[in-house]
């Protein structure tokens, strides 16, 4: 893993490159894992995010002609837009789309943007779970309030830059992603109540207890990742319907019987199930954080892949072989962490475990016939923030 300043050096490289002299300055925002809580924040439930060493940083300076170019090393030409391009959802596309959104989103909130030139650079995974487009959209919203002045304290960044998710690019994610990229504190993770936005920080010293979270990349190839992830946020939102409740998370733990013998079906019970629960899994994994018994948590983790295996549906074979050879490992916990249908496995492990760890899954990997995958050790980092 290279170090934030690896990624900023690329990024002001790329900019002198594409645009000459210096940036005004650079901006980062991490990517972020999910401890637990998965398919719970767009039912207005509870989640436990922690940021990643893992930054996306942008090289970016004000541009007087009042329109954006953006330049990434994932992508040779930059891509340029005006005011035009930004306030039409979707007249922009592709990964520039996550650079525009937040212009729109700005825009629509009533601020006056500045004109930018802008140079990306990140060694967040793209694809693999971990919120590579939430750390574009914050590093992206850290640079324009800044070089814009604008009137926007950082506790309104998460909805805001959800917006340009949801409304410019099209992805229905709720809060999560960019609460913790933006929120997020060293050897912390954070507990989030996505319907009311509250936060705290709940101590999670690893390194301190002797721990190490192992994030596995399972590379397995996304199945139907969209289309899918649209259909159970359907599904949770007919049920609630069906229940009588604003929200799934309306749903108390004593009275989850009750409320399944009133659905129809085995598999919007099977997928209620999982959400309640999930919520109740993210309580627990909180109170135990709280009194320092951070071994004790794994158990949650493992009992919370399940639930997401058999109720909900969304691992896939890669992602359930990674788990089962991390437990046989004897990693406390692990579970599949994100949207599902592909991305990544975290296992709590002890640190000097990590590599056998790790060791045992690849092997796993290797008698499966499955493309090899990648593994690495974090610790939870700081948020969003101007790197000079």
């Amino acid at each position: 893993m290279t170090g934030a300043g690896d990624v900023a050096a690329r990024a002001t490289a790329g900019f002198r490159q594409r645009y000459g002299g210096e940036p005004a300055g650079r901006w980062a925002a991490p990517g972020r894992v999910n401890l637990i809580g998965e398919h719970t924040d767009y039912n207005d439930g509870f989640v436990l995010p922690f940021a990643l060493p893992l930054r996306t940083v942008v090289a970016a300076a004000a541009a007087d002609d009042g329109r954006w170019s953006v330049w990434s090393e994932l992508d040779d030409e930059p891509v340029e837009f005006g005011p035009a391009e930004a306030d039409e959802p979707g007249r922009v596309d592709g990964w520039a789309a996550y650079v525009a959104g937040v212009v729109w989103a700005l825009r629509a909130a009533g601020h006056t943007v500045p004109g930018a030139r802008l140079a990306i650079a990140s060694d967040v995974p793209v694809g693999s779970g971990l919120s590579s487009s939430a750390a574009i959209e914050a590093a992206v919203l850290a640079a324009l309030v800044e070089l814009g002045g604008l009137d926007l304290p950082a506790e309104r960044w998460p909805r805001l830059a959800q917006r340009a998710e949801n409304d410019y690019v099209g992805a229905p994610t709720g809060i999560m992603d960019q609460s913790a990229v933006i929120r997020g504190r060293s050897g912390h993770a954070l507990f989030l109540d996505c319907r009311t936005e509250a936060v705290e920080q709940i101590p999670f010293d690893l390194g301190a207890a002797g721990l190490a979270v192992l994030v596995i990349d399972s590379r397995a190839p996304h199945r139907h990742a969209d289309g899918e992830y649209a259909a159970r946020r359907k599904s949770c939102e007919r049920a609630a319907e069906a229940l009588g409740v604003a929200a799934l998370r309306d749903v108390a733990t004593g009275d989850l019987d009750a409320a399944l013998a009133r659905l129809d079906d085995d598999e919007t019970r099977r997928r209620v199930r999982h959400v309640v629960t999930e919520d109740q899994r993210v309580l627990d994994t909180v109170e135990l954080l709280r009194a320092g018994r951070i071994r004790d948590i794994g158990p949650l983790l493992t009992a919370s892949h399940a639930s997401m295996r058999d109720d909900f549906e969304i691992t896939v074979p890669e992602i359930d072989t990674a788990v089962e050879a991390a437990l046989a490992a004897r990693a406390y916990g692990a579970r599949m962490t994100g949207g599902g249908f592909g991305g990544c496995v975290l296992a709590l492990v002890d640190a000097d475990a990590a590599d056998a760890v790790a060791d045992a899954v690849t092997a796993a990997y290797a008698d499966r016939g499955f493309t090899a995958p990648g593994t690495l050790t974090v610790l939870p980092a700081g948020g969003a923030t101007r790197l000079d």
